[in-house]
């Protein structure tokens, strides 16, 4: 992998320029898109708000058996996964302070509107498709490590915080420190 762009950011990254940043008919091949890692995952942008007129973006996860992702809460994003592969539990605290938990597996759909806290686990490794308001996509390359292409070699995941915050602020979202997930109810 490349990271050139590292050294000199004018370069940028080799798949700068996949996605065409206008709203175009494009087509990618398997693996291409913009590439992420972040958290314990490999994040790949298809579709950005740049396309879409700010409407949505599609995104996929390759993810790894790993620990709860901090709790966080979009302002003004919704989010879904879907399941292609592996079981990944979904954490959400609903408006009224309800927290629930949803363990979803290939072909199970979840959906997180704005304003809900929420966190997932991936208990067995995981690909996930998902979709968020238009912009938000943009997220997993600021907060993660673009890599120009797939991959999933990184060290494991250490939460910093200011960082996270940083990111988040960025994208109108807030992380959570302690957020306690006990007393948790199985949504089935």
């Amino acid at each position: 992998m490349s990271f050139e762009y590292l050294i000199d950011p004018e370069k940028g990254p080799q798949w700068k320029g996949v996605l065409p940043g206008s709203p175009e008919a494009f087509f990618l091949k398997r693996g291409e898109g913009e590439h992420a890692l972040l958290f314990t995952d490999l994040f790949t942008v298809l579709l950005s708000g740049d396309e879409t007129q700010g409407q949505f973006g599609v995104f996929t996860s390759e993810a790894p058996k790993g620990q709860l992702i901090p709790a966080h809460k979009h302002h003004d994003t919704h989010e879904t996964f879907y399941i292609v592969e592996g079981k990944v539990r979904v954490y959400v605290e609903d408006r009224d302070g309800t927290k629930t938990s949803q363990l979803l597996e290939p072909g199970d759909f979840g959906y997180v509107p704005a304003g809900f806290a929420h966190a997932y686990q991936v208990e067995e490794s995981a690909r996930i498709l998902g979709t968020a308001t238009g912009g938000f996509e943009r997220f997993f390359q600021q907060m993660g490590t673009p890599v120009d292409r797939p991959t999933t070699e990184q060290p494991p995941f250490i939460p910093d915080f200011p960082r996270m915050q940083a990111a988040a602020q960025t994208h109108h979202m807030e992380f959570f420190r302690d957020f306690d997930w006990s007393g948790t109810q199985d949504a089935r």
